[in-house]
């Protein structure tokens, strides 16, 4: 990514910043001057690299790939310099992993949430067990679940990417918490 970065731009990255875009940007807002089709270029071919870093596991900046990715057909002078504000990070924390605890964690002094379903926007539902299912096989795991449903980062879109949710779970959270056998 470097090198194609410093092909396209003759420098390095710079690596100044502590996260992927700024706190309270908003790329749907930029009117700086389009990009010509060089830019245009530039652009699209570090969209498709930061997209291939967050399915190498580079989650960290999938909801700026994501934003920015939604301009990849015309993109303005900001975009861009928000793209490279992204490879800048990227190089930065190059070392970035996932890890995973393999431990279970202790819920003891978690509350259990209740939640009254009857009135439900599914409506009055009942959950189809199978008799015929297999004995569950292997080690308990402990599956914990956190929900954010702001989904309302961009300010010129009324709901979220691919979500139709409704006004009662715009900035709540939940922590749900399931066993699962394997």
């Amino acid at each position: 990514m470097v090198d194609s970065y410093q092909r396209m731009f003759g420098q390095k990255p710079k690596t100044n910043m502590w996260s992927p875009l700024e706190k309270g940007d908003h790329p749907e807002c930029d009117t700086s001057e389009l990009l010509d089709s060089d830019g245009v270029t530039q652009y699209q071919l570090l969209i498709g690299q930061f997209q291939w870093a967050v399915s190498l596991g580079r989650l960290d900046v999938t909801t700026a790939v994501m934003t920015l990715s939604t301009f990849r057909s015309a993109p303005r002078v900001g975009h861009l310099n928000r793209a490279k504000r992204v490879c800048g990070y990227l190089v930065k924390f190059k070392e970035a992993c996932i890890r995973f605890c393999t431990g279970l964690p202790n819920y003891s002094d978690v509350p259990e949430p209740v939640f009254d379903w009857a009135n439900s926007v599914q409506g009055c539902l009942t959950e189809e067990i199978p008799s015929n299912a297999p004995p569950p096989l292997g080690l308990a795991v402990i599956i914990t679940h956190y929900v954010d449903a702001n989904l309302y980062h961009c300010q010129d879109r009324p709901v979220g990417y691919g979500y139709n949710l409704h006004d009662e779970w715009d900035s709540n959270r939940f922590l749900f918490k399931e066993k699962v056998n394997r």
